[in-house]
């Protein structure tokens, strides 16, 4: 099983400094997470400055939130991404829960869902060179990866998790180890009744925070401002946060047990040194 870190939200340029010290260290994966109504950085962009400044970890989006873009210039990014890293570019989706991010572009949050697998399909258009309209051309670049970037998908409901067997390669888990284990389940299982090969890649996320107790606190601020606007699920994701060496090895090991590939340790602080306090914890 391997590690990954998904960064914290903070300065853009901060995080360039996130990935080149990640790509240093034992770490499969950087993961982007994505909104629009919050201070973040846009996914994409912030992505393709990572990629430019590593050399070997995968960069994934952690989750993008599709129904709240374009399918062709969506398509057309993330085939560019994984031009532009080599074949390291992991394309996480889902289709969001925020309603003020589909406000703010102007999208419809009630048929999310539909939306996006007509997006899917679409996408998979493009980077197989067909035209997306009669009498068009064909919208590159031509994704390095045969069939399109690595497709991963976020989500809980049984719909969501159906995708991953129809569309993609892997699922990103964002639930605790007592949940996970149905999760990670019910996506062998379709996978299996799809009459897919092998086995889907399995994605866990933990909420970490490794450091003094400045460093502890603002990761406990940042994920309750984060989930503001559901204040008992802050409440129980901050009481859930590995926060000490022995929670956070007790958490990887748990998603171990559970037949996880690997593991997304998701931070919360600015604090970058915890990248190698965790390096070292887990070695």
């Amino acid at each position: 099983m391997s590690l990954g870190l998904a960064v914290p939200f903070t300065d853009p340029a901060a995080l360039v400094a996130w990935a080149r010290r990640a790509d240093a260290g034992p770490y499969g994966r950087i993961g982007v997470p994505d909104r629009i109504v919050y201070d973040n950085p846009e996914p994409m962009v912030m992505l393709a400055a990572m990629a430019a400044v590593t050399e070997r970890i995968r960069v994934q989006s952690e989750v993008v939130l599709a129904p709240l873009r374009d399918p062709v210039l969506l398509a057309k990014q993330s085939a560019t991404l994984d031009r532009l890293s080599g074949g390291r570019f992991a394309l996480g989706l889902a289709v969001g829960a925020r309603e003020d991010d589909f406000l703010a572009v102007g999208a419809d949050h009630a048929s999310r869902g539909r939306r996006m697998d007509e997006q899917l399909a679409t996408m998979r258009r493009v980077w197989a060179g067909e035209p997306v309209a009669p009498g068009l051309g064909p919208v590159g670049p031509v994704p390095l990866r045969a069939g399109g970037p690595e497709l991963l998908f976020g989500g809980f409901a049984p719909r969501a998790l159906a995708r991953v067997a129809r569309w993609g390669g892997g699922y990103v888990c964002p639930a605790p180890p007592e949940h996970a284990g149905g999760l990670f389940e019910l996506v062998r299982r379709q996978w299996k009744d799809a009459g897919r090969p092998g086995e889907p890649l399995l994605v866990a996320q933990v909420n970490v925070a490794l450091g003094p107790e400045p460093t502890v606190a603002e990761s406990r601020e940042a994920l309750l401002r984060y989930y503001g606007f559901a204040p008992e699920p802050a409440a129980r994701s901050v009481a859930a946060m590995a926060t000490t060496a022995a929670g956070i090895r007790d958490a990887v090991a748990a998603y171990r047990d559970l037949g996880a590939h690997e593991v997304m340790l998701s931070c919360w602080s600015d604090d970058v040194a915890q990248i190698d306090r965790l390096a070292d914890l887990l070695s």
